[in-house]
C-alpha cells in the first residue's frame, strides 16, 4: 500500500512571474510514473526544516509527469519556496483532495467566479474545458483582483476571451493614479448583472477569499441558482493533507479530505464557515 504521507522530489523546471508577489512553477518528478491529479485538487509543497503549504494545482492534468503551481509569497513557506531556483528541488506530497466536478458539469453551462489567487485552482479546470470545448455549454469567467497589477495570467486572459462561446470580465478594486484599465471597477458581484447565462443548467465554481465567495453565494441565490449548484474551494488550515490532524476541520468535515471543492448545500450552516 503507498504511503500517503510519504514527499517524493520533484525539480523546478520553469518558473513564470505572474505579479510582484506571485509566480507560476512548473515541476517534474524524478520518480513517480503513477502521478495524476484532477483539477481542484492540490499538493502539500515542503521544505526540510521550514515546513510545508498546501498548493492548488494551475494546470491541466494530462501532462505525462509535469504540473503547475501558482504561489503567492505570504507567510515562511512560501517566502521559502519562492526562493528557490530553476533546477531546484522541492519536496511534494499528494495529490490531495476533492476536485471540480468535471464529470458533473459535462452538458452544463460554466460560470467561475474567482477573486485574487483563486483564479489560480480554476485555470486546471478551464483548460480541461476549452481541451473538450464539444462537452460543455457557455464559458462565464469573472474574474477581480485589488489592481490591475494584481490580476493572474495577464497573457492569457486575451486568448481566453477569445475561445468560442466564452464571456470573460474582469474587475478590480482599485486603479492606482496613472494606470490604464477600461474594464470594470468595483467587486466581483457588481459583474452579475452582465453575464450572459441563466441559472438553468448552469454550475458556478467559485474560488477566492471567503468573503468574497460569502457575498458571491447570496447574489448567486437571489438569482435562482440552485445550492447543488454551486461549488466553492475552501483551501484554509490545511496541514497533514489526509483528515487525521484536524486543523481544517469544519463541523463534521475536513477541508484536505472532504474538499477543498465542496458543493454549498454540503457545507451550508456549518460552523466557521459560509452561511
Amino acid at each position: 500500500m503507498n504511503n500517503t504521507l510519504r514527499p517524493f522530489m520533484a525539480r523546478i523546471t520553469s518558473i513564470r512571474k505572474e505579479t510582484y508577489d506571485t509566480n507560476t512553477y512548473q515541476f517534474k518528478l524524478k520518480k513517480n510514473p503513477g502521478f495524476s491529479f484532477l483539477p481542484g485538487q492540490f499538493n502539500m509543497l515542503g521544505i526540510p526544516g521550514v515546513g510545508e503549504a498546501p498548493i492548488s494545482f494551475s494546470s491541466e492534468p494530462d501532462q505525462k509527469n509535469k504540473f503547475e503551481h501558482t504561489i503567492r509569497a505570504v507567510g515562511r513557506v512560501t517566502q521559502a519556496i519562492t526562493q528557490r531556483k530553476e533546477g531546484e528541488w522541492l519536496q511534494i506530497r499528494g495529490p490531495y483532495g476533492r476536485g471540480w466536478p468535471t464529470e458533473d458539469a459535462r452538458g452544463k453551462n460554466i460560470l467561475a467566479v474567482a477573486g485574487g489567487i483563486g483564479l489560480a485552482p480554476l485555470r486546471g479546470f478551464l483548460l480541461e474545458v476549452w481541451k473538450n470545448r464539444n462537452d460543455f455549454g457557455k464559458v462565464v469567467i469573472l474574474y477581480g483582483a485589488r489592481t490591475p497589477d494584481d490580476l493572474l495570467f495577464k497573457e492569457e486572459l486575451p486568448l481566453w476571451r477569445k475561445r468560442p462561446n466564452t464571456q470573460l470580465l474582469l474587475t478590480v478594486d482599485e486603479i492606482p493614479p496613472k494606470t490604464r484599465w477600461e474594464e470594470n471597477q468595483g467587486v466581483v458581484i457588481t459583474l452579475f448583472d452582465r453575464v450572459e447565462i441563466s441559472p438553468q443548467n448552469t454550475l458556478a465554481l467559485i474560488c477566492g477569499p471567503e468573503i468574497m465567495m460569502r457575498f458571491v453565494v447570496v447574489g448567486l441565490l437571489q438569482r435562482g441558482y440552485s445550492a447543488s449548484h454551486l461549488y466553492l474551494s475552501l483551501e484554509r488550515r490545511m496541514k497533514c493533507g489526509v483528515g487525521q490532524c484536524g486543523h481544517c476541520q469544519i463541523g463534521p468535515k475536513y477541508v484536505c479530505l472532504d474538499g477543498p471543492v465542496f458543493p454549498y448545500n454540503e457545507i451550508r450552516g456549518l460552523p466557521d464557515t459560509l452561511v
